[in-house]
């Protein structure tokens, strides 16, 4: 029988960015295209009168929008996103840093004593930075905040399940090609998701993270709806 017991109210913040044809999510990497496969007025000779559909087709590369590394896109042989644990993505407890001083200071890697005195065991770590104000013009990418050697090792070894920032990486990308913190991360099995938004609306405690991709077989990294709950 269903449960009679209401659920506690709950309040959902957005943490994704919307997608559509033509988005600059990492600069470089190409835009997605959206056409029709159906469109509604071919649709209605196959369909009763008054029935349409459409059908579309969207081509984008996994890094596009607000979206989840899984290991196997730094490691061939880790889990890709079927083989990901839904447990691990969804409700999970959150530990937000509010480090928007980050970026307007011009300290751009986040250090090891930015997570001090907060218990992330389990939890999903999320670094507001501020720099999602910039997403989608050509600043977005350079002189981006990001998270340090030291700051995921710290992060590992205290048991984080998720580490998401609403910058353009994780890692430094002026550094000459090194990802020391998506190798450390993924290594370790704690999840990356790259792109969020609106970090500002969500307390340092007390919400509930969710970033589920898809279970597609033999990819590594693909968008998510990204989003916290909060009690009411």
């Amino acid at each position: 029988m269903p449960d009679p017991s209401p659920r506690p109210a709950t309040r959902i913040v957005d943490l994704s960015h919307p997608i559509r044809a033509g988005l600059v999510t990492y600069p470089g990497l190409p835009a997605p295209s959206i056409t029709p496969h159906l469109t509604r007025a071919a649709s209605r000779g196959a369909y009763a009168p008054g029935t349409e559909f459409a059908m579309d087709v969207i081509t984008m590369i996994g890094n596009t929008g607000t979206y989840l590394d899984s290991p196997y896109h730094r490691y061939a042989d880790g889990p890709d996103l079927a083989g990901l644990d839904l447990g691990t993505l969804v409700g999970l407890r959150a530990e937000v840093f509010h480090l928007a001083d980050v970026s307007d200071a011009g300290a751009r890697g986040i250090r090891a004593e930015a997570f001090e005195n907060r218990d992330v065991r389990g939890a999903a770590v999320l670094l507001h930075t501020g720099w999602d104000r910039l997403f989608g013009t050509p600043e977005y990418g350079t002189d981006a905040p990001f998270l340090t050697r030291e700051g995921a090792e710290w992060l590992i070894e205290a048991g984080a399940q998720l580490v998401g920032i609403d910058s353009v990486n994780i890692d430094d990308t002026q550094s000459g090609g090194e990802r020391p913190a998506h190798s450390l991360l993924l290594a370790a099995g704690v999840h990356v998701v790259e792109h969020l938004t609106r970090l500002g609306d969500v307390p340092a405690q007390g919400a509930r993270f969710t970033a589920a991709p898809p279970a597609v077989e033999g990819f590594g990294t693909f968008p998510v709806r990204a989003y916290a709950e909060l009690p009411a």
